[in-house]
């Protein structure tokens, strides 16, 4: 394992390799070890080594780190101010079954991004400014430190969720938001998966601001918080804010969905610990390798394909992002083919295998399958990133749609 300390031990590193043409396994904390398909590579560069918090200004809500800084790092510092990454990225060490530690760059470079997602934006909606080196052992800077209107390859945005396969990258810069003072989760038990997507999507219509919406099946709904949620399945919406502001908006959304079924209220802590789970994907923190999907589509339309999908494989699963996020997991066979014939059937979407033994990571895609125009749109921009394609070659395999 490579772990070069500073950006121009980096840039010699992968100048050297390219030019040799020799890849390398392009790594941060090794926390998402085993994602994605199989890249067959001896050598591990990994940012490790870079750490530190070069710049942090709680005035202007904005701090830059080093890729390799730990997360943790960054959330104490944050904290010791009142603030946080407002898309609260998902710690993936649970449900991978690794023992890494997350750095910030590696948690951009998967756009982590968790409940709040549909509320505040994705991990790269906050992300400013990044260098990196490319392929061809180059330094790139691009972004900065405000928000502002871009023209051309937006490269900021491109590096976030490209998983180290179109650049190394050794410095983020990164917008972040103030803590909420209190919160509160409503709990409506009972709804079956079509009712849950129907009364969240009620409830994100009325003036209570919801920034977290999820649908727990009976299932899993015992694995939550120590079980100590309200008998049958959890259909869980988070309200933020000050305590005044909270109770309020609380008492106004508990009176709205009153007709639907039993209603409950977590409080601050309860709360906080729930969407913590909610999150890391905790029932599925298993110690396995049973396949683990997570599947990205239109909150009417997801709970059509469980629903299809139970009838004809052993499947476990919940709701995230108002019913659009749904992690599932497999008991034996990943059913690929048939889960992404059924998204595609749905209306589109998106379904990445995130966790699987190794024979079937290397067979089934771990990404959705490209539409002939954006794979080749894809290709042109890895090659001129990384000409000689030594970054993760094969992580990120997705195939053609026919």
């Amino acid at each position: 394992m490579l772990t070069p300390s500073t950006e121009i031990e980096v840039a010699d590193l992968i100048r050297d390799h390219a030019s040799r043409k020799t890849p390398l396994h392009i790594r941060g904390g090794g926390s998402r070890a085993g994602f994605g398909n199989p890249v067959a590579v001896e050598t591990v560069l990994s940012s490790s080594s870079l750490t530190g918090i070069v710049e942090y200004n709680p005035a202007e809500m904005v701090i830059t780190a080093r890729a390799g800084t730990p997360v943790a790092e960054i959330e104490a510092a944050l904290a010791e101010n009142g603030q946080a990454m407002a898309f609260e990225p998902m710690d993936h060490r649970g449900a991978m079954g690794t023992s890494g530690t997350p750095t910030i760059g590696g948690l951009f470079a998967v756009n982590s991004s968790g409940p709040r997602r549909f509320t505040a934006g994705a991990a790269r909606d906050h992300l400013l400014g990044v260098r990196f080196v490319n392929g061809a052992g180059e330094v790139v800077k691009a972004g900065g430190k405000v928000m502002k209107n871009v023209t051309g390859l937006d490269l900021v945005k491109l590096l976030a969720g490209s998983h180290g396969t179109l650049g190394f990258l050794t410095e983020v810069t990164f917008k972040v938001l103030p803590v909420p003072k209190t919160a509160a989760t409503i709990v409506i038990s009972g709804l079956e998966d079509e009712q849950a997507m129907k009364a969240l999507a009620a409830a994100l219509s009325l003036s209570v601001e919801v920034s977290g919406a999820a649908h727990l099946p009976e299932s899993v709904r015992g694995r939550f918080i120590g079980g100590k949620l309200p008998e049958g399945a959890a259909t869980v919406m988070r309200l933020e804010g000050l305590e005044a502001s909270v109770a309020v908006r609380s008492e106004k959304l508990m009176a709205a969905v009153a007709g639907l079924g039993p209603v409950s209220r977590l409080d601050a802590e309860e709360t906080k610990a729930l969407w913590a789970e909610i999150r890391d994907v905790m029932p599925y923190a298993d110690g396995t390798a049973r396949p683990l999907w997570r599947l990205s589509m239109a909150p009417s339309q997801a709970w059509k394909l469980v629903a299809g999908l139970r009838l004809r494989a052993g499947i476990d699963a919940y709701y995230d992002w108002q019913g659009g996020l749904v992690w599932m997991r497999m008991e034996a066979d990943p059913e690929a083919e048939v889960l992404r014939h059924g998204i595609r059937t749905l209306g589109g979407g998106h379904a990445t295998l995130l966790r699987a033994a190794p024979q079937i990571r290397s067979e089934v895609p771990a990404f959705e399958p490209q539409a002939p125009a954006v794979a080749l749109l894809s290709a042109r921009v890895r090659a001129k990133l990384d000409p000689h394609g030594i970054f993760n070659p094969g992580l990120m395999v997705q195939g053609v749609l026919s």
